[in-house]
């Protein structure tokens, strides 16, 4: 019967099952059905073949913590702002949006392909400033993207379609970990350039000239605006600005990741130095923005990728293009999160608002840098923290090794990734001094 078709075999099973039931009900009573009908063989799945995935390193982080009875515990591991409660914090002029937005009633249609024209415009706007060439002549296509996760999809996918001179970009060591799952599922190779320096805990630069030199000419090369996710480390304006010189010279192509203005120092317009700069060179660039951070919308999933050209012609058949690319992936972005952010932009008093509240954020994360370098030192640490105050942004790479996060965990309850990175975020006055404590336990 097991080489039967599979219809054929489940009518077999129901007869002999009904003959057991007539005939033998003390039996099945018994035995069970197995000793009843002995032909009735279930058909295996589809997906038996289909292997348990590894968990996300970082949900890992956030389910121990959770697990973990000590009071003092700490979860470090989450790249999400907290207040100096520890508590998710809701920008007030985000609630002031949303109020906004309920009292115009609006409907719930949907969106076109490139989303909220309202915010693709404003978000550009925030990138390149209002002065920017590219804003002034309409030589960018920008459109709505599900988050800068969305962003970086959109991108990849146009690159690997549209970017003739190779299907590789070169990514800074170490990055965010999803910049290469996203480039890879796209059809994208990826290759790695020097930027971190574990001896320094600071920018490789000279690592990095070189090997941007010895690339091939032409490559996609993506960088961090600010506030390099995971390290904190970014280049300084001097240094930004050879490396402008280095990709002109060499006909590389920039592929900017910007999650983090206003955020980062709380300056909008210094965050944005790298972008503007290389425009300024004349350089075209790709450009992935998210409001995730510098809003505290990461549900509302609002993000915006742009593509600068050269003129209007160029800029209508990029734009074409993205929509084609958008259409298939999920048709249209969603409407609540950009409507937020559009109010916010566009509302001069709402605007004013959110810049004095993304600066709080960010200067409540370089407090906390500073006390915990300051908690080091009055413990007698004899390891220089720079690091710790120089990197900047919600990330601080503190240079711990695999052993000494273990014992931060097992020890003291503080929960962090096993590359010593931590977000600052988790970082509050009520505990940065237990903090303290135990990393200098661990590095005596």
């Amino acid at each position: 019967p097991s080489i039967l078709p599979r219809r054929r075999r489940f009518s077999s099973a129901v007869s002999c099952l009904k003959m057991a039931l007539v005939r033998a009900p003390s039996l099945f009573l018994r035995n069970g059905l197995a000793s009843a009908c002995t032909t009735f063989i279930r058909p295996r799945s589809w997906w038996t073949e289909v292997p348990l995935g590894p968990p996300d390193a970082i949900l890992g982080v956030t389910e121990a913590f959770k697990r973990d009875t000590n009071p003092n515990k700490i979860n470090l591991g989450a790249g999400a702002y907290r207040d100096d409660e520890g508590k998710l914090y809701v920008l007030p002029c985000v609630r002031e949006a949303e109020k906004r937005i309920m009292a115009k009633n609006l409907d719930k249609e949907y969106l076109p392909i490139a989303g909220l024209s309202s915010f693709t415009s404003a978000a550009a706007r925030l990138a390149f400033g209002s002065n920017s060439p590219v804003i002034k002549n309409n030589l960018n296509a920008t459109v709505q993207s599900v988050s800068g996760t969305g962003a970086l999809r959109i991108g990849a996918a146009f690159m690997n379609k549209f970017f003739n001179h190779a299907r590789c970009i070169y990514v800074p060591d170490p990055t965010w970990g999803n910049h290469v799952p996203i480039f890879k599922h796209a059809g994208m190779n990826i290759e790695r350039y020097r930027f971190y320096d574990p001896l320094t805990c600071g920018f490789n630069f000279d690592g990095a000239i070189e090997d941007l030199e010895n690339i091939p000419e032409r490559s996609l090369v993506l960088f961090h605006v600010c506030a390099h996710n995971p390290t904190g480390v970014d280049p300084s304006p001097d240094q930004w600005r050879e490396l402008a010189s280095l990709v002109k010279r060499r006909s590389l192509f920039p592929f900017f990741d910007f999650a983090y203005q206003g955020f980062a120092s709380g300056d909008c317009t210094k965050d944005a130095f790298a972008l503007r700069h290389f425009v300024d060179e004349g350089l075209q660039v790709a450009l992935c923005q998210s409001f995730s951070k510098n809003m505290g919308l990461y549900g509302e999933r609002a993000g915006a990728f742009t593509m600068t050209a050269i003129d209007e012609n160029e800029r209508a058949a990029i734009e074409s293009q993205l929509k084609i690319l958008i259409r298939p992936m999920y048709s249209n972005p969603p409407r609540n999160g950009a409507f937020i952010a559009s109010e916010i932009l566009n509302n001069e008093e709402l605007n004013a608002q959110w810049l004095v509240e993304v600066k709080g954020m960010a200067d409540r994360i370089i407090s906390m840098r500073t006390q915990l370098r300051d908690n080091l030192t009055k413990l007698g640490s004899t390891r220089n923290w720079a690091h710790i105050t120089d990197q900047i942004g919600m990330f601080c790479f503190t240079g711990l090794n695999q052993e000494q996060v273990h014992r931060l965990t097992q020890e003291f309850s503080v929960y962090l990734t096993k590359d010593g990175r931590i977000s600052v975020a988790g970082v509050c006055s009520n505990n940065v001094e237990y903090l303290a404590r135990a990393m200098h336990e661990v590095t005596k």
